[in-house]
């Protein structure tokens, strides 16, 4: 019946609009949130709450032959056809298809990677507890249905996994416990606590439900944990690589990015050196007696304490939020700001702080929560201290800029005025990400945090130090740059393999980072192959601003360009390139 309706549709070229939308509407109920239900609450879609993924190869079977049979029905549709806008969507639609197919079929993470079951499922409980878009009993009896289909999952894990990389099962293993955690405190916690003077669950039926489906999960855990100790990790011989052609087709399909891999080499290499300079120039001007590596070394001790963090990032909001209005940057939508929390535990081993909004069909919670990874009990002293290294008193401004204004938080403030759904739900990381990235110097450019006229020695110290912690993140994501192509496509030194040995030393000396941030750095790039995005979305956002000042000359402004790039929503850089310039000119 679908398909007869999609046929007779086509008959014109005035209905492949409608033809499409029919199409892609029933891809997000039949595909997207059908296999990805965790998404769908995530997206506020609150029907999918009692439902997990399946994880087993037969749920995966399922999936690729959907996936198969939508890629045919868009690919049907002649862009052609299609307004400016739609046929972008089109494009948008049916290369996530393809990115999908290729992390099912040649990827194969759910052969390769022990963390995703076991993080996925602990993930699924924190989308249903984390806000309060129903009531506590309403989302706890959620919570139980989707509880009792767990222990399963990670069954299907067992049968899964083949071959992983020794580092995959590793990750895994380092999560584990905080999974296990998250299950004893946190859940129960969030329904049961009254912290914070959150509603609590008093259904006397639902709370022995779900003690029971609770510990269930609990002991599979621990038994999952135990397994992959004994049997999995031992026979980790596998491959984290994606190899040069798989590294380059995710490339395309997920950021519509088609330079060939040496060229982003060269183009990453020449910004980290370019941020390098720069840096080296800063840190004379702070102390013209020290080297910059020594100046890094001082600047990393400049830091909050570990119990002041959450505080010293909300501090800076205000003026943030100010200056974005003062300079006439972009269009703050909402007075309203985000909430500061420690990052779940699911997520600590491979992230130091994101924004995590309402999804964008959430009507019932409006909150938008920062979170921030702060130290865990048992840690070395030494540990601590490279760890807060990353919260200096630069990286604290550029990580909240970068999180939240004017980066992920007001994207998110924007996302109603969103074309499309698949313009709110199918995002291009060079554009999410690289948005957030771009703003760290654009803000510091515009002279947010400059020293002011007639200022003190002291004030001018710390504005130098604001944009040394700049510079650092900028390092950073250069650094991610390089070690995501070396590390995924084995191109070395001298024609050897790029080892993890090698890419942490690549993030601690070009990068100017900490040992234990390379560490944490490099094991995110193993799972996360093309967290390139930041830089190269900066890059490509910059440029594609120089080009809008040729074009529209004295007419010009900020804000105006910053306000059309938002309202295209989270579209790769090429598809607003093609929007605002009209043309289909080279992103970098």
């Amino acid at each position: 019946m679908f398909g007869t309706a999609a046929r007779t549709q086509k008959l014109s070229a005035d209905g492949a609009t409608q033809t499409f939308g029919f199409i892609s509407d029933h891809f997000f109920s039949d595909v997207y949130f059908k296999f990805a239900p965790t998404n769908g609450t995530a997206a506020g879609l609150h029907q999918y709450d009692t439902q997990l993924e399946d994880y087993s190869a037969a749920g995966i079977a399922r999936e690729v032959a959907a996936l198969h049979d939508y890629e045919k029905k868009v690919e049907a549709i002649d862009g052609t056809a299609l307004d400016t806008a739609v046929a972008a969507d089109r494009e948008i639609l049916l290369n996530n298809i393809k990115s999908e197919l290729l992390t099912l079929e040649v990827i194969r993470g759910w052969e390769k990677n022990p963390d995703s079951y076991s993080s996925g499922i602990t993930n699924a409980a924190f989308v249903i507890m984390e806000r309060p878009y129903a009531s506590a009993d309403s989302r706890l009896r959620a919570l139980v249905e989707r509880e009792k289909l767990m222990p399963q999952a990670l069954m299907e894990a067992r049968k899964n996994l083949k071959n992983p990389a020794k580092i995959s099962t590793e990750i895994a293993l380092e999560q584990i416990d905080g999974d296990v955690s998250f299950f004893e405190k946190d859940v129960p916690g969030a329904f049961f606590s009254g912290a914070d003077g959150a509603e609590v669950a008093t259904d006397a039926g639902t709370k022995a439900d779900f003690a029971k489906s609770n510990s269930a999960v609990i002991a599979a855990l621990k038994s999952y944990g135990a397994w992959m100790k004994t049997d999995l990790l031992p026979r980790s011989n596998g491959e984290f690589r994606l190899g040069a052609e798989t590294f380059q087709k995710k490339l395309v399909y997920d950021e519509m990015v088609d330079l060939p891999l040496a060229r982003l080499l060269e183009i990453a290499m020449g910004d980290l050196r370019k941020n390098q300079a720069e840096f080296a120039r800063v840190a004379k001007e702070v102390d013209s007696t020290k080297t910059p590596q020594e100046v890094l070394a001082e600047l990393a001790t400049i830091h909050p304490a570990p119990g002041e963090l959450l505080n010293a990032f909300h501090g800076t909001f205000d003026s943030l939020m100010a200056f974005i209005r003062e300079k006439k940057i972009i269009t703050i939508p909402s007075d309203v700001q985000p909430t500061l929390e420690e990052t779940p535990p699911f997520m600590r081993a491979t992230t130091f702080a994101s924004m995590d909004p309402p999804g964008a069909f959430e009507t019932h919670s409006a909150k938008a929560y920062f979170n921030v990874t702060l130290p865990e009990k048992g840690w070395t002293v030494q540990h601590v201290a490279e760890h807060m290294a990353s919260f200096n008193v630069g990286t604290i401004v550029s990580t909240s800029v970068h999180e939240a204004y004017p980066g992920h938080y007001v994207q998110f403030l924007w996302m109603p005025k969103f074309s499309s759904k698949i313009r709110k739900l199918l995002g291009a990381n060079t554009n999410i990400e690289g948005w957030a990235h771009y703003c760290e110097q654009m803000m510091l450019d515009e002279g947010y945090a400059a020293a002011p006229a007639a200022a003190t020695a002291e004030q001018i110290r710390q504005a130098r130090l604001i944009r040394l912690g700049q510079l650092q993140d900028a390092l950073l994501r250069d650094a991610r740059f390089v070690n995501s192509i070396k590390l995924h496509t084995g191109q070395g030194e001298a024609g050897g393999t790029w080892t993890i040995e090698q890419a942490e030393d690549f993030f601690v000396k070009e990068g100017y980072q900490s040992r234990s941030v390379g560490e944490v750095e490099t094991k995110r790039g193993t799972g996360d192959p093309t967290y390139l995005y930041y830089t190269l979305g900066k890059l490509e956002i910059m440029k594609l601003r120089e080009d809008m000042k040729k074009k529209q000359g004295a007419a010009f402004t900020l804000q105006g360009f910053h306000d059309d790039f938002m309202r295209q929503g989270f579209a790769p850089v090429k598809v607003i390139r093609k929007a605002m310039l009209g043309d289909g000119s080279a992103v970098l």
